[in-house]
């Protein structure tokens, strides 16, 4: 199959940028003809910069250009879009519909229903503009960035998008779990137009050897909805008997290092390549996920798993399509910081872990490997181009 990946890569790469990377090289391994039109934030700088993002929100003639040389050149049998936000702009979809190219587009987050893409606000849970045609709470609150002039801007592109019926061009969307489809219909999108498949991790690159060491570990983005300081809050206690080491990048960075400087128990590795992720993983007796947002998908739980370590986690969001209380790891309210300490301790309590690390790794091979995971995309696929088939049929 050819394949046309469309993706706006972010000035930090994060989860969503590998997944792309993944899925990419995942199709290429099965013999597929694989083309990825990119584009990056680099040129958001200065007042020039930011003007011209705004505009892409709404159309960009240029991308919509790049995108029809790309078809016209590689003659792709499906577009499959990640991210356009913001310089790639919604105009590819319209070309891609244009062309006549069965086009997928994957929801990494809520940005379709949130102004700042996350359903949080002011350090909670916020679902007030969830189901509105025209969101004004995201706008009055600032919630993109702060600013209410940024906001009402992407507010305004999406209702604008709406009404053009840009979104009908797209034949299918992909949620990356059951939680994140059933939000994406409360806030409109036709429950018939979503599949759901989740995130995988390539099982070439794990190993599944080791009792769990002595620590514990977090590995992701540095940021306040990420439970940043819940989790520092829970080790500054002295409760727990377990290290924590903590990997990734990210605004709270400065507040880690800090909190590892004045602490023996907290030890801060920054960001480390995936080999060296991977490896402190599978030496960690559990790997903590304290997220205090509607995580759409939780890539570094699927990767511990795959190492066959336990997953601490908030019990928020998709989490409980991945973590079985007392099975594959523990939950803890989120947000609440003795409660994470409670489930800490669970771990030196004499739980079966030994059945526990079992569990997490069958529950990886059975769901979450790169052959179930490309069964899944060209199903996918194939659907989204029989239903441009029929959309044609009747026009």
């Amino acid at each position: 199959m050819r394949v046309l990946v469309a993706h706006n890569r972010y000035q930090f790469s994060g989860g969503e940028d590998a997944v792309v990377r993944d899925e990419v090289e995942m199709l290429r391994d099965h013999g597929n003809h694989v083309e990825l039109l990119e584009e990056d934030n680099d040129s958001i700088r200065g007042l020039r910069g930011r003007l011209l993002a705004s505009r892409s929100v709404f159309y960009s003639g240029q991308s919509r250009r790049r995108m029809k040389r790309a078809i016209d050149d590689f003659h792709p049998e499906i577009v499959h879009i990640h991210n356009w936000f913001p310089m790639l702009s919604p105009s590819i979809i319209m070309e891609a519909s244009a062309c006549g190219v069965p086009t997928v587009q994957t929801l990494h987050n809520f940005r379709m229903l949130c102004a700042n893409s996350l359903l949080y606000r002011n350090g909670a849970v916020c679902t007030d503009c969830v189901g509105k045609s025209l969101p004004l709470d995201g706008i009055s609150h600032g919630c993109y960035r702060g600013s209410r002039l940024g906001s009402a801007v992407i507010t305004a592109a999406y209702a604008f998008h709406r009404l053009a019926h840009t979104w009908d061009c797209v034949d299918l969307f992909i949620a990356v779990s059951g939680f994140e489809r059933e939000v994406l219909v409360r806030g409109g999108l036709p429950a018939g137009k979503i599949a759901v498949k989740p995130n995988f991790v390539d099982a070439r690159a794990t190993e599944f050897a080791g009792d769990g060491g002595d620590y514990a570990v977090f590995v992701g983005r540095l940021s306040l909805e990420k439970g940043i300081r819940t989790l520092l809050s829970a080790w500054r206690q002295g409760k727990i008997p377990f290290r924590l080491k903590v990997i990734g990048d990210g605004p709270m960075a400065g507040e880690v290092r800090c909190c590892a400087a004045s602490s023996g128990c907290v030890e801060y590795l920054g960001p480390l390549p995936h080999e060296n992720v991977y490896r402190e993983m599978k030496g960690a007796k559990f790997l903590v996920f304290p997220s205090e947002w509607f995580e759409t998908f939780g890539r570094t739980v699927i990767e511990a798993f795959a190492q066959g370590t336990p997953v601490l986690a908030a019990d928020l969001g998709c989490v409980q399509e991945l973590v079985t209380d007392g099975r594959t790891g523990f939950l803890f309210a989120p947000g609440n910081v003795d409660a994470l300490i409670a489930g800490a301790l669970r771990f030196s309590e004499g739980a079966d872990y030994e059945r526990m690390r079992a569990n997490c790794r069958n529950l990886f091979l059975s769901r979450f490997t790169a052959e179930i995971n490309y069964t899944l995309l060209t199903d996918i696929y194939n659907k989204a181009i029989e239903t441009r088939k029929l959309r044609q049929l009747k026009s």
